[in-house]
This record gives C-alpha cells, sequence and structure tokens, in this order.
C-alpha cells in the first residue's frame, strides 16, 4: 500500500507516467489481493460511517467492484471515491451504494428498479440484497457493457434495457423500491406511480449539487419526504431535461 501511495506521489511530481503506474499497480494488487481490499473497505468506508444493515454489508464485501471499472485503473476500485467508467459517467463512491441500498430497507425478497445501470455495480449490490432487480441505462453502449457483465458475472436475477429512465418501467411494476443513480431537478411522477404503498425512492434531487432524498409512500399514497445527505451525481438526461 505504502508503495502504490508512493508512485502515486511520483505521477503528480511528473517522475513517472500514469501507464507506468498501471503497470506497477497490476503487480501490487493481484487477484488474490482484492478480498483483503474489499473487506478493508467494508470496514473502514462503510461500516465506520454508519451503514449497518447486514444484506448491505454482505453484499458489499462480496461483489467485486473491481470487475466494474475500467482495467486500466481496477488498482483503485476499491478507494473512497467515485471513478470514471466512460461516457462522461461515473461509478459511485461505495460508501454512496452502500447507503442508498441500506435507505431502500430490503428484506431480499422485493422486486426493485433501478434508474441509471453505468457499468452495473449498484446493480450487483441490489441483485444480492433483493429478489429481482430492473435497470434502465439512457446510454446504450453502457448497457449493453453492463448487460454482458452482469452475466458474466453469474447475477440472473437482473434485467438490463436500454432507455429513458425517467419514465421508469411500468411493464413490470409495482415496484417494492426504486433506487436513482442520476440527477432529476425533481422526483420523476412516473417512478412515484409505479412505487408499491410502503415502497421507498431513494434519489438525488438538484441541479449541480444535490440532496439525497428518501422518498415513503404512506397507505394513503401520499409521500413522505425525508433529506438524507448532499450528494453530487451526474445530471439526468432525457424526459428529465425537458
Amino acid at each position: 500500500m505504502e508503495k502504490l501511495i508512493f508512485m502515486v506521489f511520483l505521477v503528480v511530481l511528473g517522475l513517472i507516467s500514469c501507464k507506468e503506474q498501471d503497470k506497477e499497480a497490476a503487480k501490487i494488487f493481484p487477484p488474490d489481493q482484492y478480498a483483503a481490499l474489499r473487506a478493508q473497505m467494508v470496514d473502514k468506508q462503510i461500516k465506520n460511517r454508519g451503514v449497518s444493515d447486514p444484506l448491505v454489508l454482505k453484499a458489499m464485501l462480496k461483489v467485486e467492484r473491481h470487475e466494474f471499472v475500467p482495467e486500466e485503473i481496477r488498482y483503485l476500485a476499491y478507494a473512497d471515491r467515485p471513478l470514471p467508467i466512460g461516457q462522461d459517467q461515473t461509478i459511485s463512491q461505495p460508501y454512496i451504494v452502500a447507503l442508498m441500498t441500506e435507505l431502500l430497507g430490503l428484506k431480499g425478497g422485493e422486486k426493485v428498479l433501478e434508474i441509471g445501470t453505468g457499468s452495473g455495480y449498484q446493480a450487483a449490490i441490489l441483485a444480492e440484497t433483493a429478489k429481482e432487480v430492473y435497470t434502465i441505462e439512457i446510454l446504450k453502449p453502457l448497457a449493453g457493457s453492463a448487460r454482458e457483465r452482469l452475466q458474466k458475472l453469474g447475477y440472473k436475477n437482473v434485467t438490463v434495457k436500454d432507455g429513458d429512465g425517467y419514465k421508469g418501467w411500468p411493464e413490470h411494476s409495482p415496484f417494492d423500491g426504486i433506487i436513482v443513480t442520476c440527477a432529476p431537478d425533481h422526483v420523476p411522477e412516473p417512478l412515484i406511480n409505479q412505487l408499491k404503498i410502503g415502497g421507498r425512492i431513494v434519489i438525488p434531487v438538484g441541479e449541480s449539487y444535490q440532496e439525497l432524498i428518501l422518498v415513503t409512500k404512506n397507505p394513503d399514497s401520499t409521500l413522505k419526504r425525508k433529506s438524507i445527505i448532499p450528494v453530487r451525481f451526474v445530471p439526468m438526461t432525457g424526459e428529465a431535461q425537458k
């Protein structure tokens, strides 16, 4: 670990190239060490910040985050930060993934909708904590690669489609939970309509900076909103921008 930190310092100084760093990092973190890095991530980044749901912690410990980031930056897969995945999109910080999943309050038998598949990491975490996962990605190349990746990793309870997530997925509604990993400036009405009574939506709302919001549908179909923490996500595109 100390060697990697020193190498990052050398890159900043311009004494070695990023490509050289990548080659060295591959030596530092061979595949059999990723499990240890994942355990450290769960203990230091997630448990220490208050996430305690056993299902969520088990999922974060099991899902191989390095499989969901570009190969050239896999040595950063368990760092406490979001990472670029192409198409001007990112994979969220591990703590935010864990927090948003915990806020859904899943017990293992639910049907969940995700808006913003990205590389598929959040969908994989949901697949470990829910029965069925439906996930929508507006960028077709990302949807295709996420679908292939999730299939390759054996996630048979995840269905991926490319499309505008603002409209939800009415054919499979109602959902016990909906998680949104891109930011509109309001909670989309179609998502509210597709949520079960008692269901929850976890969504970042705002423009440049957002507030993470937990929305619960009451028995009379009214909504209870709770602000969680300030966050920053990529904006929701498509219908949300109209």
